[in-house]
C-alpha cells in the first residue's frame, strides 16, 4: 500500500543515541516500580535520559484540577516520549482522569496491550494465550460529554468518527503485518448501535479488504468478550473502540495470570506514552513488594518504539529468564512452583543479573529491528451531500399520559413539519404506544416533512433551519420546555438517524 500523505508514529534511533524521556514516578507503588525499571534500563545500556515530570495526586491536591503542571507539558512536547508509573486521581471534587487528559490532549489514538501466558511459571488456565488488544483511545463514551437534562434523566454522548475509526483500524492491520500476526478481529455492538458501532464495523471491513493476506472477522462485543475469556488462544489481534477495549484488555490481562504483568503503549502521530496497565495500589505502597513487570514491559515497548530493538529484546529475555528461574514477587509467588519470593528491588537486581541470558522454555523475544515503523495515511474527507429533513425535539415534561403531549404537539401549525412519533427512553409511546411502557420526564418528539410513502418507507422532504426555529417557538408558546434538539439528516440520499423502537 502506498500513500505519499503519511505520518509516521515513531522516530528511529540508534542504540548508542541518548534518548530523553519524560518520566513520571506516579503515586502509590509508582515510585518503587519506576526506580526498579530505570535501574534495569541503565544496566542494559539503553541510554535513556529521564527528565522528571510532576503529575498525579500531589498536583491535583495543590489545586491543579488537570493533575499535570505546565512545565511538565513543556517537557513532554520537547521529548515526545513519556514513561509513566500509575497515578492516583483523588476521589470526588470532579477531578478529570489524567490518563484520559494525556491521551486526548496528545492525540494518543492507539492503545496497544500485548498479553501472553507465562505458563507454567505464572498460573493461568490458558497456556497458549498470545493476544494483542488495540483500542481506540480518544473518542467513544470516553469523550466524557455528559449532561443532566431533566430531573430523572442524564445522558452521555457516544462519539465515533470516521477519521478515528480509520486510524485505529489501519494501525491494527499494520501492527499485525509488521509483527507477523495472522488475524485481526473487530469487536462491536452494531446490532444495537447501528450508526456509531456500525461506522466502526464498516470502516473495519473497508480496510480489511486492503490486507487480504491477514484473516479478518467481526464479533459482537458481548459474545466476543465471553469467548475471549473462555478461549483466548483463538484470538490474535483484537481491534475495538474505547470502552470495549478498556474492558476486554483487563479481561485478557487477568486470565493470562496477572494484571500486574502487562504494559501498554499509547501511540500518537507525534508523541507516545508507555505505562503499566495496573493502578497505583496505595494499599501496598512502601512495602517493597510491588511487581515492576508491567512498567518494565511498557519500557520494553518504548525501546522498540524508538528503534532500540536489540536492547528491548535483551531486557525482555532477561525478564523472561528471571520468571522462568522462579524468582517472583509476591503477587505471582506460588509455593512449590516459585524458587524465591523477592522484593521489588531484588527482582530488578535479578533481571539485571540475567541481562544477556535467554529463556530455555519460555519463548524468547526475537523482535525484528523493523518493528515499530508504523505509518498511517492522513485522513482525506470525501464530500457528501447533506440534506436536513427533520429534527428530534427533546422535551422535559412530568406528565404521564403520552396521548396528552402527543395530541398537543400534533396539533401545532408549523410549516411542513409534522409530529411523526414520540419516544420515551427510545421506545415509541405515541401514536399507538404500549401501556406497559414506563414513561419518565424525558420525551423525544420527532418532527419531519414527509412527501410520500413508498412501500412503507417514508420519503423525507428537505427543510431549512428556519422551519425548526419556528417549530421550537411554537412548542414554547404552548408551554412545553425544550431541553435539546438533534437535527435529522440524509447523507448522499441515505437516512442518517436511527428509527425509534416500534417506529
Amino acid at each position: 500500500m502506498e500513500n505519499t500523505k503519511t505520518t509516521k508514529t515513531i522516530s528511529k534511533q540508534t542504540t548508542n543515541q541518548v534518548t530523553k524521556v519524560a518520566v513520571a514516578y506516579g503515586d502509590g507503588i509508582g515510585p518503587e516500580i519506576m526506580k526498579a525499571t530505570l535501574k534495569i534500563l541503565e544496566a542494559s545500556g539503553a541510554n535513556i535520559q529521564p527528565e522528571i515530570i510532576e503529575v498525579g495526586e500531589k498536583v491535583y491536591l495543590s489545586g491543579n484540577s488537570s493533575g499535570i503542571e505546565k512545565k511538565s507539558w513543556e517537557v513532554i512536547n520537547t521529548n515526545k516520549i513519556i514513561l509513566k508509573a500509575p497515578i492516583t486521581t483523588p476521589q470526588g471534587k470532579g477531578y478529570k482522569s489524567l490518563n484520559v487528559t494525556l491521551r486526548k490532549s496528545l492525540g494518543l489514538f492507539a492503545n496497544v496491550r500485548p498479553v501472553n501466558a507465562l505458563h507454567p511459571y505464572v498460573h493461568t488456565n490458558f497456556p497458549n494465550m498470545d493476544v494483542v488488544i488495540i483500542r481506540e483511545n480518544e473518542e467513544d463514551l470516553y469523550a466524557g460529554i455528559e449532561h443532566q437534562q431533566t430531573q430523572d434523566v442524564v445522558q452521555c454522548l457516544k462519539l465515533i468518527t470516521r477519521p478515528g475509526c480509520e486510524k485505529i483500524v489501519r494501525y491494527a492491520f499494520e501492527y499485525a503485518k509488521l509483527y507477523g500476526r495472522k488475524k485481526v478481529t473487530c469487536m462491536v455492538k452494531d446490532n444495537i448501535m447501528k450508526l456509531t458501532d456500525g461506522l466502526f464495523h464498516n470502516v473495519f471491513k473497508e480496510i480489511a479488504a486492503e490486507y487480504p493476506e491477514i484473516e479478518s472477522n467481526s464479533q459482537i462485543i458481548d459474545i466476543g468478550s465471553a469467548r475471549l475469556a473462555a478461549t483466548p488462544e483463538n484470538y490474535d489481534v483484537i481491534v475495538t473502540s474505547n470502552l470495549y477495549g478498556d474492558i476486554i484488555s483487563d479481561i485478557a490481562a487477568e486470565i493470562a495470570g496477572s494484571v500486574g504483568m502487562a504494559g501498554s503503549a499509547n501511540v500518537g502521530r507525534n508523541v507516545a506514552m508507555f505505562e503499566a496497565i495496573h493502578g497505583s495500589a496505595p494499599d501496598i505502597a512502601g512495602k517493597a513488594i510491588a511487581n515492576p513487570s508491567g512498567l518494565l514491559n511498557a519500557a520494553v515497548m518504548m525501546l522498540i518504539h524508538v528503534g532500540k530493538v536489540n536492547i528491548a529484546n535483551k531486557i525482555k529475555n532477561a525478564w523472561l529468564t528471571t520468571i522462568e528461574q522462579g524468582y517472583h514477587t509476591a503477587d505471582i509467588y506460588e509455593e512449590g512452583q516459585s524458587v524465591q519470593k523477592m522484593s521489588t528491588s531484588e527482582f530488578a537486581d535479578k533481571v539485571i543479573e540475567n541481562l544477556g541470558n535467554v529463556p530455555e522454555k519460555l519463548t524468547p523475544s526475537t523482535i525484528d529491528e523493523k518493528a515499530g515503523s508504523i505509518s498511517i495515511p492522513v485522513y482525506e474527507r470525501k464530500q457528501q451531500e447533506q440534506v436536513l429533513v427533520g429534527t428530534d425535539v427533546f422535551i422535559n415534561w412530568q406528565g404521564s399520559n403520552p396521548e396528552e403531549i402527543g395530541n398537543a404537539l400534533a396539533g401545532l401549525d408549523s410549516y411542513k413539519l409534522k409530529l411523526k412519533m414520540i419516544t420515551n427512553r427510545g421506545v415509541k409511546v405515541f401514536p399507538n404506544g404500549m401501556p406497559e411502557t414506563y414513561c419518565t420526564d424525558h420525551w423525544r418528539c420527532r418532527f419531519v416533512a414527509i412527501d410520500a410513502v413508498t412501500e412503507g418507507t417514508p420519503k423525507y422532504a428537505p427543510i431549512n433551519f428556519e422551519q425548526i426555529l419556528a417549530l421550537l417557538s411554537n412548542i414554547n408558546k404552548i408551554g412545553y420546555e425544550v431541553i435539546k434538539t438533534e437535527n435529522l439528516y440524509e447523507f448522499d440520499g441515505k437516512r442518517a438517524f436511527s428509527l425509534g423502537q416500534g417506529e
